[in-house]
């Protein structure tokens, strides 16, 4: 049994200039929330993001290597030596890349750099999917049958799987964004399905470690938001993430529609208590599993980070969640308690990347020739894209998020259907038609989705 740690606020931190230690969309999006709270803004970018809109935004940039993401947006002590040299008070990991590694945040604390998210204590406990499933049996929270700790190896991956029954799921101890994620099928797949996943997981994250949880079919993916400064910890509601693809997310909507009202009451609640147990303070994702079948919930893991569908939640309470982090990482206490988290209408989120789904979702980098973004009431757009940019072909698909928000779910889905109508995009393939189809079935419409229900859609389905 660990210890609760005392969870207090810290101390004042002056944040004059901020380094983003990330790219793409999310980078776009801190600048902003950087520059609306009067913050200077420095730029890391690799060679192969020299032409991108994070770095024609901020006040300062800096190039820390090549493409290879191994050689740049993983090289912490680079990245470090960056904000030294150009004088940042603080870094925001984003998410990815190092957002959930400990080492990385010690690091800033130990260079007496702010680092914006928790402190290197919980990420090395709730960043890694492992220790965070004990913390949450400790709290309280129901977890999903599985390894008790990081697996040795394929043998060890094996002798726990024929004693959870097959299907199984390995997942990467680090990271996140279902990079590190294979579901296996049978025994015989298991040894080829762990080295696979165990490099990918290395490549992303810099750490390969494996765990592996029994496979529930036709769930739903439904995740808390939280915040802390450290003494008062609030959720802000719950997000359903089940329209997956291959354990990639496409679609995000808040309220989760049809989860019983009791069951979203106790996720919030055992979601707060897990965050005080381990003394959380920032903004994290509390990741969970719910079976309508049984009517249960099980913990499944933590991200110690902002998350991709983070705009679904701020558009539902009003809420900033990117100057949240910021506030709370320079010691200031949240202005609002659990009492005022109100959310109003229903939010969806759909995740635009350069894929083409007429050959299996295969990328599609390439120039942008041409592009005409969505607008109008209730629609928002994050993107880091702009005609005439070159998608490079090293990192994550992901071009645009566009997000829509109505007084109820009907309004929402009429107005995501007609804002990814808008979308123009020339050059490239996006997967924007195939969500128009999504959002579109009978299924979706009904929101009677589950993880697996893409994969029936994408098989002609409805």
């Amino acid at each position: 049994m660990t210890m609760t740690p005392e969870v207090r606020p810290v101390a004042a931190r002056p944040i004059r200039s901020v380094l983003i230690a990330n790219r793409g969309e999310i980078a776009v999006r801190i600048q902003r929330a950087c520059r609306e709270l009067g913050l200077e803004t420095v730029q890391v970018y690799s060679e192969a993001d020299r032409d991108s809109l994070a770095v024609r935004m901020a006040d300062r940039a800096v190039c820390i290597g090549p493409a290879r993401s191994s050689e740049s947006y993983l090289r912490g002590e680079l990245i470090v030596q960056a904000a030294r040299m150009l004088r940042a008070d603080a870094v925001h990991p984003g998410y990815g890349f190092l957002s959930e590694n400990a080492a990385f945040a010690a690091l800033c604390e130990h260079e007496d750099l702010t680092f914006i998210g928790p402190p290197s204590s919980a990420i090395a406990t709730m960043g890694d999917k492992a220790s965070a499933r004990a913390a949450a049996a400790e709290a309280g929270m129901p977890i999903t049958p599985g390894s008790p700790g990081r697996l040795a190896s394929a043998d060890e991956a094996r002798r726990v799987a024929a004693g959870l029954g097959y299907p199984v799921i390995l997942k990467a101890v680090a990271g996140g964004g279902g990079r590190g994620m294979r579901v296996v099928e049978r025994e015989s797949d298991i040894a080829a399905q762990f080295e696979t996943a165990s490099r990918e997981a290395k490549a992303a994250f810099g750490d390969g470690a494996m765990y592996v949880e029994k496979y529930l079919t036709k769930i739903r993916h439904v995740e808390i938001q939280i915040l802390s400064d450290g003494e008062n910890v609030v959720h802000l509601g719950e997000r359903d993430c089940s329209s997956q693809r291959r354990n990639q997310k496409l679609v995000e909507e808040s309220p989760s529609p049809g989860l019983p009202a009791d069951i979203r009451d106790a996720m919030g609640a055992a979601a707060t208590r897990l965050c005080r147990h381990v003394g959380y303070r920032s903004a994290g994702t509390i990741e969970c599993i719910f079976d309508p079948a049984s009517g249960r919930y099980y913990f499944m893991e933590m991200n110690t980070r902002v998350q991709v569908e983070h705009p679904v939640t701020e558009c539902v309470t009003g809420i900033d969640i990117v100057k949240e982090q910021i506030r709370i990482a320079r010691g200031e206490r949240l202005p609002f308690g659990q009492g005022d988290v109100v959310l109003r209408g229903h939010a969806i989120e759909c995740r635009i990347n350069a894929e083409d789904p007429e050959r299996g979702f295969a990328p599609s980098p390439g120039v942008i020739a041409d592009l005409h973004l969505p607008g109008g009431p209730g629609v928002r757009v994050d993107t880091h894209v702009y005609a005439g940019y070159r998608i490079p072909p090293n990192y994550d698909s992901l071009i645009a998020k566009l997000v829509v928000w109505g007084r109820d779910r009907s309004e929402a889905l009429a107005r995501a259907r007609r804002a990814l109508g808008e979308l123009h995009v020339e050059g490239i393939q996006t997967t924007a038609p195939f969500l128009a189809r999504l959002l579109a079935s009978d299924t979706f419409v009904r929101g009677d989705v589950h993880t697996r229900f893409v994969e029936s859609f994408d098989k002609g389905g409805r």
